[in-house]
């Protein structure tokens, strides 16, 4: 019997043999070239949600931090895990709007990456899960979302969200916008598709 897909990730896993490489390709220091500097700089806890191949939770891993990373899709994880097989990476099947078994872990995080994830939520799981990931969150914790912008690829399911829709939901939730940057797409596919970018870091007030 075939497990039910998990909402917002169609497509990745017939297309994950192709996806491991080519987001791979991509450093960690070019995709957060402007943004890295606002990212943890001493030991801290590290959630990374829809971590995909995993490039992003083994960059923090290998600079010293505690890093969950949270990935739905198997073949996805699977590959992850294969590819950066750090014995101090806590991998996970979870996935938003609930995140339940991460929230099963009873602790909290200095930092949240959602890095490529939020709009393939709908407008209800996008509310459910601020909640979610707001309760993940220390006092002065960061949190930092990417957007995508432009043609939608065939077989996914995303919407349409604004920086200002996003920060608005955050603000219920005492999480105030330290940055907010349009960009280009630097993957090739998507920057000759006219592939845009949003990119927010809050950080949560007492």
């Amino acid at each position: 019997m075939k497990n039910s897909i998990v909402s917002g990730t169609e497509g990745y896993a017939e297309q994950a043999p192709v996806l491991l490489v080519q987001y791979e390709n991509l450093s960690f220091e070019e995709s957060y070239a402007t943004e890295v500097n606002l990212f943890p700089q001493i030991r801290s806890k590290i959630l990374d949600i829809g971590s995909g191949t995993g490039r992003d939770a083994a960059w923090f891993d290998e600079r010293g931090h505690d890093v969950v990373a949270a990935e739905p899709t198997k073949e996805m994880r699977e590959g992850a895990m294969r590819m950066h097989p750090s014995p101090t990476i806590r991998w996970l099947d979870d996935s938003l709007p609930d995140l339940d078994k991460t929230k099963r872990l009873n602790k909290t995080f200095d930092f949240i990456m959602i890095n490529a994830v939020w709009m393939h939520l709908d407008e209800d799981q996008r509310k459910t899960a601020m909640d979610a990931v707001a309760c993940l969150l220390d006092q002065k914790a960061r949190l930092f979302i990417s957007l995508r912008h432009g043609p939608i690829p065939k077989s996914r399911r995303m919407f349409a969200v604004s920086a200002e829709e996003t920060i608005q939901l955050a603000a219920r939730y005492q999480l105030v916008p330290l940055y907010n940057r349009r960009s280009k797409s630097i993957q090739p596919t998507n920057k000759s598709a006219g592939v845009w970018w949003t990119k927010l870091i809050f950080e949560r007030q007492a």
